[in-house]
């Protein structure tokens, strides 16, 4: 597929500065360009690869945009150009990615079940009892939907995907391979004598509108009650949500996100790679989260955090760089105090 500078700017209601029909037929990084390839700049630091890059479309963002810059490229100018370039790349995903229909064979489909005929069901799926699916839901080969689950309208649910009884996922969300929706939760009890016993996990899992699942995340059911994702919220690939969390809309969870049972996440939160929530930990709406930030307690202002136990992230940059000089402090505390006794014998 080929397209002009022009057409793209049509496309994603850009201004174009240079050559309009100059035509692309790939995607580059900016600092990869080649000829006949379209790129991207959203963030300053990227802004001197514009002189050097040869690729021959560049969708910028136009707050960075100075009519003294240097490029060879055509200039698409846009409000985001992450954002455009996101517009493009999903219709050529579409392209690439259609979406299937049909039920192929063999594939388990308990009696009374109704398949959509715009929906697809792939090879090895079984789908159990009393299962409600959407229109255009897609069921790619070898997932497991349990009985009394409903899948809403033009969800994907990608290979190896289990979802356990009596959960509910919503519309135009995917789920990536490996995902298991609705597992126990990690309820035991001791008794007198220090054995464990299993406390019967007969909650559920609801899934909202608009939610991605990355490959091999796994969402608990709750004790009682539900475990709640709600609308918009995108999931990196191996996190853990424990049983009876609720996670607000619109929040970001990064890869190996760990969350303890019965906390909950307010909304347009983002919590980075590695972050630990403990058990009962309520976070507010827009808190943000560093890389292995640490949660023992309760977090009730908006804000970035960082550390074990987390706090104000700010602080801990400047604790970070305090601690590196710490065995030299401590030696000069050491010797102050050596000196301060002599002085007073």
């Amino acid at each position: 597929m080929q397209f002009t500078a022009e057409q793209i700017a049509a496309f994603v209601g850009g201004e174009v500065i240079g050559d309009a029909s100059v035509q692309v037929y790939d995607v580059s990084p900016i600092e990869q360009g080649k000829p006949g390839t379209l790129s991207y700049v959203t963030d300053r630091r990227f802004l001197p690869a514009l002189g050097t890059t040869e690729a021959s479309v560049v969708l910028l963002t136009s707050a960075l945009h100075d009519a003294s810059m240097s490029c060879k490229a055509t200039l698409i100018l846009v409000p985001n150009a992450r954002q455009a370039i996101g517009q493009l790349l999903q219709g050529v995903a579409d392209f690439l990615r259609p979406r299937k229909h049909g039920i192929e064979q063999p594939a388990f489909i308990a009696e009374g079940v109704t398949v959509p005929e715009d929906a697809y069901v792939g090879t090895f799926a079984y789908i159990g009892r009393n299962v409600k699916l959407g229109k255009g839901v897609q069921i790619y080969p070898q997932a497991y939907i349990g009985d009394y689950t409903t899948i809403g309208d033009n969800t994907v649910i990608y290979s190896g995907v289990k979802i356990y009884d009596h959960c509910s996922i919503g519309r135009d969300c995917i789920i990536h391979s490996g995902c298991v929706i609705g597992a126990d939760g990690f309820g035991f009890e001791p008794d007198a004598e220090g054995v464990n016993h299993k406390i019967p996990q007969i909650g559920t899992v609801v899934i909202e509108d608009d939610v991605e699942i990355g490959a091999n995340t796994t969402i608990d059911r709750a004790m009682m009650g539900e475990t709640r994702v709600s609308k918009n919220v995108k999931i990196d690939n191996l996190v853990q949500i424990a049983h009876n969390v609720k996670v607000g809309d619109s929040s970001f969870l990064c890869s190996q996100v760990g969350i303890a049972g019965s906390s909950s996440v307010g909304k347009h939160c983002i919590l980075a790679g590695q972050v630990g929530v403990a058990n009962g930990v309520t976070l507010v709406d827009k808190v943000i989260l560093g890389a292995q930030a640490g949660v023992a307690g309760s977090i009730r202002q908006p804000g970035q955090y960082q550390g074990t136990p987390a706090f104000n992230a700010m602080n801990w940059r400047r604790s970070s760089v305090v601690m590196k000089y710490l065995p030299e402090l401590r030696r000069d505390v050491d010797e102050l105090k050596k000196q301060l006794k002599q002085d007073n014998q």
